[in-house]
């Protein structure tokens, strides 16, 4: 007879968890950053950063690597000290010129991007590590009943080499919650997991997060990431917050080109600023704010709609590749160096060498200056 797989242990299928609302709430912290210098050999990877994460607030810090994402969660933890500038929680100084509040003393719950799961120890020996101030009991009590939240009590007893992925992550979530942190910041926390495991698993460890109601800073790289789980992204750049705000503030409403082009893959074709219309091969777009010059009109892919040939920007199809919910045209348009990438639900029945005609919907043009590229 074969053997019935343990609950959870199935790969096929999308892991369990525990039922929602059982995590158990902490008290949120304000957590600030004032003008935060952190340098190393000489460069500085942090430039005067400031921010404040207010109690409760789930923020992403989004950034390519190197760019001091993941530096700035090691000096809120006090695993590093800055080279200037202050941490503060709930207005105390814990990092700073005039106080250094030890990592264990700050409340701070830290979850690493490899997990950092002791494999000595069994998986509730790692979520009781962090509950040293609390009776044997009492410990035991918290860290099950952090395991049943993420579904996986029935493993208290095994080490972390004889789980999965996911399972790993999600015993690392347990020990960062267990504690009830103010704060728990969490860096690139699903990035080794696959991406129909790592959906699954964000949403409900996001689910935990608001349960618990602690002040969260999450580090990815990942725009679609962030857009899907954060209060706030802020969005950085060689050791400086180049814009912050909701997704749909940064996304519509990008203050450069950089931060544009982190949300989506444009079409970028060069243009002229003219009393403040963008005259570029595709039409004539408004840049409002801009000076009379070179240009960059950039056009998201799914505001480029195909028309039967003969109506509108004349275009000829390269190549048509079927992506499940859209399709993914490329048309040549002339004067423009690039073929236009489109992303339509109804591509007309385009096929390559097909002549199309091309529709752009102004909603989906943003215009920057050519000296911003």
């Amino acid at each position: 007879m074969t053997a019935k797989p343990a609950p959870g242990r199935d790969r096929f299928r999308l892991p369990l968890w525990g039922q929602r609302g059982t995590a158990g709430a902490s008290i949120p912290a304000q957590l600030t950053f004032e003008n935060i210098v952190q340098t190393y050999g000489g460069l500085n990877v942090l430039d005067g950063v400031s921010l404040t994460v207010r109690p409760g607030e789930l923020v992403c810090l989004l950034g390519h690597s190197g760019c001091g994402k993941t530096t700035l969660l090691r000096i809120a933890a006090g695993v590093e000290a800055p080279t200037s500038g202050r941490v503060l929680m709930d207005g105390l100084e814990v990092s700073g010129p005039s106080a250094f509040v030890e990592p264990e003393r700050r409340g701070i719950g830290l979850m690493f991007q490899d997990y950092a799961l002791f494999p000595h120890m069994t998986v509730l020996q790692n979520v009781k590590f962090g509950l040293k101030d609390l009776s044997a009991k009492e410990a035991d009590i918290a860290a099950r009943r952090a395991l049943s939240r993420v579904g996986l009590e029935h493993y208290a007893e095994e080490f972390p080499h004889t789980l999965s992925g996911g399972e790993q992550q999600r015993v690392a979530l347990a020990r960062s919650i267990a504690p009830r942190p103010g704060v728990l910041l969490m860096d690139e926390p699903f990035s080794n997991l696959d991406r129909r495991m790592r959906d699954a698993i964000r949403d409900e460890t996001v689910a935990i997060l608001r349960e618990t109601k602690a002040t969260t800073i999450v580090v990815t790289h990942d725009p679609e990431e962030a857009m899907r789980i954060a209060d706030r992204i802020v969005l950085m750049r060689s050791g400086t917050i180049i814009q912050e705000g909701s997704s749909e503030e940064i996304y519509r409403r990008p203050v450069n080109l950089f931060a544009a082009r982190f949300f989506c893959d444009f079409n970028e074709i060069p243009g002229e600023v003219r009393n403040g219309l963008a005259h570029c091969p595709v039409g004539v777009f408004p840049a409002p704010g801009l000076s009379d010059g070179p240009a960059v009109v950039c056009v998201r892919p799914q505001g480029v709609r195909l028309k039967p040939a003969g109506l509108c920007l004349p275009g000829r199809v390269v190549s048509r590749r079927f992506l499940g919910e859209v399709d993914l045209v490329h048309i040549d348009v002339a004067g423009v160096e690039r073929p236009l990438q489109a992303r339509v639900h109804d591509p007309v029945g385009a096929k390559p060498g097909q002549d199309v005609g091309i529709e752009i919907d102004p909603k989906d043009v943003l215009v920057f200056a050519a000296a911003d590229a």
